[in-house]
């Protein structure tokens, strides 16, 4: 079962990303900041990693970049999910080493479809 790390600090939006991926046969795993979700990152090496980029503690793409920096996690695809639609924004996602952008709002389907392309 492929596992995903969710990090958002919106719990509700989150918990609705969760359901879905659950729904569609993921193993998921969730964390509330950027901090958290490279601790569980690092314990628990998944298939694929979705971060909101504003969050608390440490941004998603601050986040992003020190996933990408550890060579055991520099190969797991991270997802972007976020408000930021500007092409600077995208920009910046890349050049943090995200390997997909998707804005909110975002279709649930999408999402597991990127997700399930990069597995």
């Amino acid at each position: 079962m492929m596992r995903v790390l969710i990090a958002d600090d919106e719990l509700r939006l989150r918990k609705v990303v969760a359901l879905h991926l659950k729904k569609s046969g993921f193993d998921v795993y969730e964390a509330g900041n950027g901090q958290q979700a490279v601790e569980m990152a690092k314990e628990l090496v998944p298939d694929v990693i979705v971060l909101d980029v504003m969050m608390p503690e440490k941004t998603g793409l601050e986040a992003c970049a020190e996933i990408k920096s550890v060579p055991e996690l520099a190969s797991i695809p991270v997802v972007l999910l976020t408000a930021m639609a500007e092409s600077d924004d995208i920009k910046k996602g890349r050049d943090a080493g995200a390997d997909e952008y998707l804005t909110k709002p975002f279709s649930p389907k999408e999402l597991i479809d990127i997700i399930k392309s990069r597995s």
